[in-house]
């Protein structure tokens, strides 16, 4: 317990339900920050307690331009008042899916470089879920200790939890396919893959799927839900190849674009995923676990609690 006497557990504004959730796990309290808004829109930021000395943990999820700001602030504000070491848990990662640029397209890898704007801010230890793509952990000169976090334990109780019987898992594209392989392994169930092509930023074409799926109960797997177009075209090729039932699953949940209505509308009923991003809870539709517990587990690990 001395060693968790010396933690100091904040948040972002966006990630404080998720923080409440580990501290919870950790049996340490959450440190709200002191927080206004003037009213030119410039954000005051004050820790409430002398962080001088103190390991802090800086739970962060980064949706917009904002909560990126506000880890950057976050993590420079430690270090300008001495924190013995700074830590960062970052759920879900904005621009992930943006890790490199093509050929001659001018365009911006904000994946890569948002990402190395937070390691810039020189904290210690940065660790990541679930990410699109590991290669933003290696924007940085190696200065920073990095983790990359797997939630699949937790997304195995979830769908035990909801009984879903003779089922087979079903990655939209090859590139997912080893994720979907050690969810199918904790389950005990098959997986297979479709062959997804990105022609445009958020246009996909989704190709045919083997008869793995035929009789059984589809459970379509991948990272993130963003607008739905892949997901929904997966859907679609699994009845093709003779699925009894369909449903869906992604850690991150954007859910962006009226998606979740496009859902509805192709006969979804259960969309599951993790409070990684802001805002999702149990309704309806949307069947959430969270990740808390292995946020919990790797702070314990990383500290020798």
């Amino acid at each position: 317990m001395s060693k968790r006497r010396n933690l100091i557990l904040i948040s972002t504004r966006s990630a404080a339900q998720l923080a409440a959730g580990v501290a919870r796990e950790l049996d340490v309290p959450v440190t709200e920050m002191i927080t206004r808004t003037f009213a030119d829109g410039e954000i005051f930021h004050a820790f409430p307690r002398d962080i001088a000395g103190h390991d802090l943990i800086i739970i962060a999820n980064t949706p917009d331009d904002t909560s990126h700001q506000e880890l950057i602030d976050l993590i420079a504000g430690a270090r300008y008042w001495n924190a013995l070491s700074v830590n960062v848990v970052i759920p879900y990662l904005g621009y992930s899916t943006m890790e490199r640029a093509k050929p001659e397209s001018g365009e911006i890898p904000k994946g890569i470089t948002r990402t190395r704007q937070i390691f810039r801010a020189r904290p210690d230890y940065v660790a990541f879920l679930d990410l699109h793509s590991e290669s933003v952990m290696h924007a940085h000169t190696g200065e920073v200790r990095t983790r990359h976090l797997w939630t699949e334990r937790v997304a195995a109780e979830k769908i035990r939890q909801l009984n879903v019987e003779n089922c087979v898992l079903v990655s939209p594209d090859y590139g997912f396919s080893k994720r979907v392989a050690r969810l199918a392994g904790l389950l005990g169930c098959p997986h297979t893959a479709a062959n997804k092509d990105r022609y445009d930023v958020d246009q996909t074409i989704v190709g045919q799927l083997s008869g793995a799926v035929r009789g059984r109960n589809a459970i379509i797997c991948d990272d993130m839900i963003r607008t739905g177009g892949s997901m929904l075209q997966t859907v679609d090729r699994c009845y093709q190849a003779g699925a009894v039932g369909v449903m869906v699953m992604a850690t991150h949940l954007v859910l962006a674009g009226g998606a979740r209505e496009r859902f509805v509308e192709k006969g979804i009923s259960c969309i599951i995923g993790a409070d990684t991003y802001p805002g999702r809870e149990n309704d309806g539709l949307l069947q959430i676990y969270s990740v808390a517990p292995v946020i919990a587990e790797e702070l314990i690990r990383y500290f020798r609690l």
